[in-house]
């Protein structure tokens, strides 16, 4: 899957224009790569299209600890939408994210989150 298709995808599943698309995705992979590991966010941006990945990749290893509340609000003020935008953006990139890796990847980033995860 190449990023424009990604970008579709989740404007598509998200309701949203193609470029709020491309800010929720961004937002989202920036605090994704925050909660997960940095040898595991290193890991799925290797198998993501260019343009996807480089927010993804965070300044240190180590996880920070916080729940779907608080990754929706960082997602809500870095893309710059309300709330609920927010959460349905995160769901059709993790949805998008499903897809679009190969293997077992999507299963490994999921285990490092919270079980409240699984619902969004």
């Amino acid at each position: 899957m190449d990023s424009d298709e990604f970008i579709r995808l989740v404007s598509e599943r998200a309701g949203v224009p193609e470029e709020q698309a491309r800010e929720l995705t961004r937002a989202t992979m920036l605090t994704l790569g925050e909660r997960i590991t940095g040898g595991e966010a290193r890991h799925l941006a290797g198998v993501l299209p260019a343009e996807i990945a480089p927010p993804l990749v965070p300044p240190e290893d180590v996880a920070q600890k916080f729940g779907v509340a608080e990754f929706v609000r960082r997602v809500s003020e870095r893309a710059g939408v309300d709330e609920a935008v927010a959460r349905s953006g995160v769901a059709a990139v993790f949805r998008t994210l499903r897809e679009a890796v190969p293997g077992t990847e999507f299963e490994d980033v999921m285990s490092q989150l919270p079980n409240e995860f699984q619902n969004i």
